[in-house]
């Protein structure tokens, strides 16, 4: 889990290798984003607080993306609003994810887009198909029952050990 507020929870996933785990694909995401592009990450952040606290994981607060998702949503005059050079402007920083339910999202990686599609970024195309190959793989295990709704479908469960194969 990353992040756990009233209204949405946050899962990643992580590679392992043998023993040795790496970090998640989100926290990925924030590390390489931190510097270059920290108002644009910040933004991102942003919408991931006001989705957890206020709106829940409506559909029209993220971008659709085959079986995925994308933060940011589209709009930009939607608060919280990305500012460049003191005007609203467009934040083309891409976090891909999974929005399973309106209480609960995968978060994933992502880049910059620099292209109209996302398959024609060269940045982006390699997370955007990830993301989606995690998305199926994700309900994948919920048909092998290896990842299940709790009682009133408000979060997932599985076992500590359950590793994701795709």
């Amino acid at each position: 889990m990353i992040a756990s507020y009233d209204k949405v929870t946050y899962y990643s996933v992580a590679i392992v290798d043998g023993d040795d785990e790496q970090p998640s694909y989100f926290q990925k995401f924030v590390d390489r984003h931190q510097e270059e592009n920290k108002g644009k990450l910040n933004h991102i952040l942003s919408w991931l607080q006001q989705i957890g606290k206020v709106y829940g994981a409506k559909p029209s607060l993220f971008r659709e993306e085959r079986e995925a998702q994308a933060l940011p949503p589209k709009g930009v005059n939607r608060r919280p609003t990305y500012i460049e050079m003191g005007e609203p402007a467009i934040n083309n920083l891409r976090l891909y994810c999974y929005r399973l339910s309106e209480r609960v999202v995968f978060l994933f990686d992502g880049d910059v887009k620099t292209a109209d599609a996302a398959q024609d970024c060269p940045q982006v195309r390699p997370h955007f198909r990830m993301a989606n190959q995690l998305a199926r793989a994700i309900n994948e295990a919920f048909k092998q029952q290896d990842i299940e709704w709790n009682d009133d479908c408000s979060d997932i469960i599985y076992d500590e050990d359950f590793l994701l194969i795709f």
